[in-house]
Parts: structure tokens; sequence; C-alpha cells
């Protein structure tokens, strides 16, 4: 009963940081919970360092029972992905789908890529010798944009559409991708099997294709059964059985619960809404999943500032976690860019849509989760733990990315309201001009 009492605890502490928050920092609630849990255990690690309160050891064996990575993987990130595709336009969404396809797919190899070379070069030259394949893990985890981080920070804030859907759709679609990337570099790094081209098709057609197909049948199942009646009440409980039986199932078959969930949310959102909804039902579902999305939003990134009181660091690790920020800031720069110098090619964008997408590339909890589930005590340099350095340097990413990404981002995105979006391409403009 512990584990239930203290996330009781931790939920009220959520809801009173961001009660707090409104008559205080006025921050995005994401924003504020996340520095108050920050403070909270900045204060409680030095109040135990001075010998006040004795909370490492009650936290090493919690956060355990929690698991925090089952916590977000297995549970929360289905409802949170869910909750997110509700607001997907899909007609925007197929007008950008080359966009979120070239940014999903090329732009996480490519940060990948340069994530890994770049700390496996400067880990050399500290005189650290870790191999290749493990850097190559660290960009693995920490290239993804995370949708709850992404989607939290930008729910409020009035973004261009052309920009808002490339920011959404990346960051939903992407972390489906980056998990079959980091699931292949894993097994090459811990399981002392060299993956084939043949294995690493199989692999991405089980966990993407199939996740892709289940959401499209979990989507027009619940899609039949909300049309079929008229109960308000039961409307609301069939979409709480996709993100809860539906993910479940979806992972227990061995595919992508995540793309899963992206995918019947924008059909529930798109067709189910205006077909099986009444107006003040479709208030109700918007009330509903916006007050889900906010609770568990809280109680996420709080459990994840709870998590800095079991990280001893020493003064390399801060330096890690300076060098992590940088690199990472160069593979988003150049996973964006590169694609995006391809898509100029045929079509005019928004002048603000790299600056935004770039400096909009938030990482959360799910990039914590993947570096927990590297195997503590396997692999050893120079005396110091792997896991334990990817761990510090995520968690110190993430913070960055959070606090002073995300609070940063709001004038970027105020300058590019203000400015007329360009016409998406000529043969649109052209389309537009003969139908007039």
């Amino acid at each position: 009963m512990e584990v239930y009492y203290t996330f009781c605890f931790l939920a009220a502490i959520s809801v009173f940081l961001g009660f707090l928050n409104q008559y205080v920092l006025r921050a995005q609630s994401t924003i504020a919970i996340t520095a108050g849990a920050l403070a909270l255990s900045l204060l409680v690690t030095g109040m135990g360092k001075l010998g006040l309160v004795e909370l490492h050891t009650w936290a090493d064996q919690l956060l355990p029972l929690m698991n925090l990575k089952d916590l977000l993987l297995k549970g929360m990130l289905g409802f949170l992905l869910f909750a997110g595709s509700l607001h997907i336009d899909l007609h925007m969404l197929r007008n950008q789908r080359l966009e979120i396809s070239l940014l999903v797919i090329a732009g996480t190899l490519i940060s990948t890529l340069v994530v890994g070379a770049l700390l496996y070069l400067f880990l050399q030259w500290v005189g650290l010798p870790v191999g290749l394949v493990y850097c190559l893990l660290f960009g693995a985890l920490i290239s993804p944009t995370d949708p709850i981080a992404v989607l939290a920070i930008l729910k409020n804030l009035k973004a261009p559409e052309q920009i808002a859907i490339q920011v959404e759709g990346e960051s939903l679609f992407n972390d489906g991708f980056g998990l079959v990337i980091f699931t292949v570099i894993y097994a090459l790094a811990f399981g002392g099997e060299e993956p084939t081209v043949s294995a690493v098709a199989q692999l991405f057609a089980v966990e993407a294709v199939g996740g892709v197909l289940m959401g499209l049948f979990i989507g027009t199942l619940f899609h039949l059964l909300i049309c079929a009646t008229d109960d308000h009440s039961l409307e609301l409980l069939l979409t709480l059985v996709i993100p809860t039986a539906g993910f479940s199932l979806a992972n227990l078959l061995g595919v992508s619960g995540a793309l899963a969930m992206v995918v019947s949310g924008i059909i529930i959102g798109n067709f189910t809404r205006e077909r099986g909804f009444s107006r003040m039902s479709q208030r109700e579902l918007d009330n509903f999943w916006s007050i889900t999305e906010d609770f568990l939003n809280g109680l996420l990134f709080l459990l994840v500032g709870l998590f800095l009181i079991t990280i001893n660091l020493n003064p390399f690790d801060y330096i890690l976690i300076l060098v992590a920020i940088v690199i990472v800031l160069l593979g988003r720069t150049a996973a964006v860019s590169i694609p995006f110098t391809l898509l100029k090619c045929r079509r005019k964008y928004h002048p603000y849509s790299e600056r935004i997408l770039i400096w909009g590339g938030l990482r959360g909890g799910l990039a914590l989760a993947l570096a927990l589930a590297i195997p503590e005590g396997y692999a050893y340099i120079e005396g110091q733990d792997v896991r334990h350095l990817w761990v510090v340097m995520t968690y110190g990413v993430v913070l960055f990315s959070i606090v002073v990404q995300g609070s940063t981002i709001a004038p970027l995105i105020r300058r590019s309201s203000a400015i007329v979006e360009p016409e998406q391409s000529a043969e649109g403009a052209k389309q537009t001009k003969t139908r007039s």
C-alpha cells in the first residue's frame, strides 16, 4: 500500500503546484510542475546532506516498486498519446504527410547518428573509451521528441497550423520509429548478436506496421460501437477502453501500442467526434480527456523530479550534462535542417518552421524510461557504469528541454503567429485559382 499512498500524495502535490502556478508563476503547467518538482528534489537532497531528513534510501526502495519505465511505457503513454491525437486535424496531417514522414524517419536516424558520433568523439577525447555502439544507444533514446512533453507545452499556444501539425505529427509518430532503432542497437550492445537487415526489417514491420494496423482496427471498432449508442456516459466509457484494454492488447501482441493509440485517436477525433457525439457530448469528450491529460502529465513530471533524489552526481557528471545538452541540440538541428533543405525545393514554409521545430524538440519521461531500461552493472568504462552516465545525461537533457526550451519557445510562437503562412505549394495555388 506504500506505493498507492505515495501516488495519492504525489497527485495532491501535482494539483497543488498547478493551483499555485496560476497565482505565482503563471507559466505553462508542465513547466511549472517540472520546475516545482526539481526545486522540491533539490531541497530534499540538500536537507538530506545536512542530516535534517533522509529520503534517499526511501526513494531508492520506492522508485523500483513504482517501476517508472513500465509505468510510462506500458501505462501512462497510452492515455497521453490517445488524448493528444484526439486533437490532430486529419486534413492538415495529410497535407503535411511528406514533411512528417521525413522528420520521423530521416530526422530520427540523422539525430541518432550525429549525437552518437559526437558523444563518442568527446568521450574518446577525455579518456573514456566508450564503445561507439553505446554512444549510438544514447543517440537512439534521446533523439525522438517526446509526445508527452511536446503536446503538453504546445497545447495552449496558438502556433500557425502548418507548424503545429509538423511538431505534433512528428512527436506523435516518431516514438514508434525511435523505439525500433533503440531496440536494434540495444540488441547489438547487450544481446551479443549482430542484427541482420532482414531481422531489422521484420522488427520494424511488426512494431510499426503492426501498430498502425492495430490502431486502424481498434479505432474502427470503437467508432462503430460509439455510433451505435446514444448514452453519453457509455460513449465516454468506450473511449476509456481504448488506451486501457486496447493499448494493453497491442503490447501483448508485440506491436507498437504507441502507434496504435495515435491512429485510433485520430479516427475517434476526426470521424467519431462528428458522427457519434452530440454537440454537448463533444464538449464532454474534450473536457474529460483534457483533465485526464493534465492530471497524468503533472504526476509524470513530478515522478521525474523525484527521481533526482536517487542520483548521486559527481563533478564530471555536471560536465557530461552540459556536453549532452549541446550535442543533442546539434543533433536536433541536423535532424530538422537536412530534411527541410530537400523539402524547400518543392514547397514554401513558414519562416519560423525550422526554428520552432528545432527549439520545440522537447524530451521528457519517454527518454528517461528508455535510459532506465539499460541494464545496471553490465558495462563499465574506467570504473564508470555506462547506465549511470546515460541516465545522468538524459536527466539533464530532459530538464533543460522542459524548463529552458519549453519556457522560451512561447515568444518564438507569438512572433510566428504574426506572420501570414505561405501558400502550401505552387500546385495548390493553381488548384485554388482553377476552382475559383
